[in-house]
């Protein structure tokens, strides 16, 4: 995967703002795992927090290769893409098959997908319950679940067995990676996993509330897609939830990926210029975006019930709520939102 010539970037501000957003995601992966090794509670717990939020800056920046927003040349995008996915445990399939699965997302205006997880919660009730269960513990399982299938992706996915040679591949580098380290340091093996699992959380906390529409099984389909193309309908059911509109860096912590209603009327605006096409696009209303504490109310109170698309919470959530009735609901913290959605996971 090494550069034959230094890459270089589309925009003049790249080396600042993606060379600075790389510089983090690998210090902090560097810096995080190391201090997960030392004695001190403290030092573990701050260095778990630094190693969940780098997995996630690389996971965002990930998102950036995918739409080519980082170097001129796609194939050095493309490369940055593959590597950065093994940082965020999601290098068992391909980039490939990520950067595909995201941009039908983009051209279809739909949430294309493999796998019926609700059909599968219907004929695997006791599963349920256990991931409900540990959803009320705020413990991602959900999200493991969907992972656990990207390990495994070319023996759950018939469409990808010519995968197989490659993801047995990868299960056996990082498997035995993961497994020696969990023999000689369980401490360690153990504040990975829940650094992992905050990797997890926030990009599911991130993408819970940006779209109202449902998913489709049409991932490996030739169906015609019914909204292909309809980008009024895609502006109506895109929702943007930064964590603030007034102190324009903590949205940083995300990479500005709360300002989708930019992201999706522009989709190759770099990260840093997201705000500017949002205020460019809405001006300074702060009706057009859920409010960062309506985002926190919906995340603890549907825990539970957005496991299976809310419908078990219809008194308490607007289930049926749709375009800007959905938005107003979530401004006020009456939807469910969806769950368990990560463009890691390319099923």
């Amino acid at each position: 995967m090494a550069f034959a010539t230094v890459p270089e970037f589309r925009n003049p501000e790249g080396p600042l703002y993606h060379g600075g957003a790389l510089a983090y995601a690998l210090l902090a992966y560097g810096f995080g795992m190391a201090g997960l090794f030392q004695e001190s509670w403290l030092v573990n717990a701050l260095s778990t927090l630094l190693l969940g939020h780098g997995m996630t800056v690389a996971a965002y920046m990930i998102h950036e290769c995918g739409h080519n927003t980082i170097f001129k040349q796609n194939t050095n995008n493309a490369r940055l893409g593959k590597t950065l996915t093994w940082l965020c445990g999601a290098a068992y399939g391909t980039y490939e098959d990520i950067r595909y699965k995201h941009f039908r997302h983009h051209v279809d205006v739909d949430d294309v997908v493999w796998f019926d997880y609700e059909r599968y919660f219907k004929e695997h009730p006791v599963a349920l319950r256990i991931i409900e269960t540990l959803e009320w513990w705020y413990i991602p399982a959900h999200d493991l679940l969907m992972h656990a299938i990207m390990v495994f992706t070319s023996f759950a996915i018939p469409e990808r067995r010519d995968q197989r040679a490659r993801n047995v591949t990868v299960i056996l580098i990082r498997g035995s990676i993961f497994f020696a380290v969990l023999y000689f340091y369980p401490k360690v093996a153990l504040l990975y996993t829940v650094a992992y699992m905050i990797m997890m959380t926030i990009l599911r906390f991130m993408d819970s509330l940006q779209h109202d529409y449902g998913y489709h099984l049409t991932l490996f389909t030739k169906e015609t897609p019914p909204r292909k193309g309809d980008y009024e309908f895609e502006r109506e059911h895109t929702f943007s939830n930064p964590q603030s509109l007034d102190i324009e860096w903590l949205n940083w912590f995300t990479l500005n990926f709360g300002f989708h209603n930019a992201h999706h009327a522009k989709p190759i605006t770099p990260w840093w210029k997201l705000p500017a096409v949002h205020h460019e696009l809405f001006g300074d209303d702060p009706t057009i975006v859920i409010p960062f504490w309506s985002q926190l109310k919906i995340f603890h109170k549907f825990r539970v019930t957005r496991v299976n698309g809310g419908s078990a919470d219809r008194d308490a959530a607007d289930a049926d709520a749709w375009g800007s009735e959905f938005l107003k609901a979530a401004r006020e913290g009456r939807v469910s939102g969806g769950n368990a959605a990560s463009f890691l996971t390319s099923f």
